[in-house]
């Protein structure tokens, strides 16, 4: 994708939309120009539920939530609508941990919740949905409200891989 500086010095794709061509930090921080950063994840990728799942997994273990949530969107873009709702979740939760972890106690608590709603809610919605792909959906949600309670109550910044969420147990990923 070619990127130019557009009418007010923004960043424009080939078709005018806005994109950041601006290198960015392990949490999705823009960096001036010219800096070493982290490499994006690319947009629009359509994976298998499990590889969606072990994509974010290594990059939430790897202390880099903002790039698992860009995991999560492509899932809740190029998947069925049915499972919208799952993914939106849990690129909520990645998001609200990617703002704990720049020190936002009020917007990572918030994203922290929301997104523990979201997921909660997808799956109280029928029969199967209680371990989505091998998701611990009790556990994410137990995770994130705890997390949002500890950053509300003053621990920011947290540090993004020691407080990464499983998002599947290790037997249900086959690794255990």
């Amino acid at each position: 994708m070619t990127s130019a500086l557009g009418p007010g010095g923004r960043d424009r794709d080939a078709e005018g939309r806005a994109r950041s061509a601006r290198p960015r930090d392990g949490l999705g921080r823009p960096l001036p120009y010219g800096a070493e950063g982290v490499a994006r994840q690319p947009e629009g990728v359509t994976r298998t539920p499990a590889r969606t799942l072990a994509e974010a997994q290594a990059l939430l273990d790897a202390g880099r939530p903002f790039h698992a949530h860009e995991v999560f969107e492509d899932a809740w873009k190029s998947g069925p609508e049915r499972e919208r709702g799952l993914w939106q979740g849990l690129a909520q939760l990645a998001v609200g941990l990617t703002h704990a972890a720049r020190g936002n106690a009020r917007g990572g608590a918030r994203l922290l919740r929301r997104g523990a709603g979201a997921v909660a809610e997808w799956s109280a919605a029928g029969p199967g949905r209680e371990r989505p792909y091998g998701i611990g959906v009790a556990e994410l949600v137990e995770w994130a409200r705890g997390l949002a309670a500890r950053v509300e109550g003053g621990e920011v910044p947290v540090d993004a891989a020691a407080a990464a969420p499983t998002l599947a147990p290790r037997t249900a990923r086959g690794d255990g």
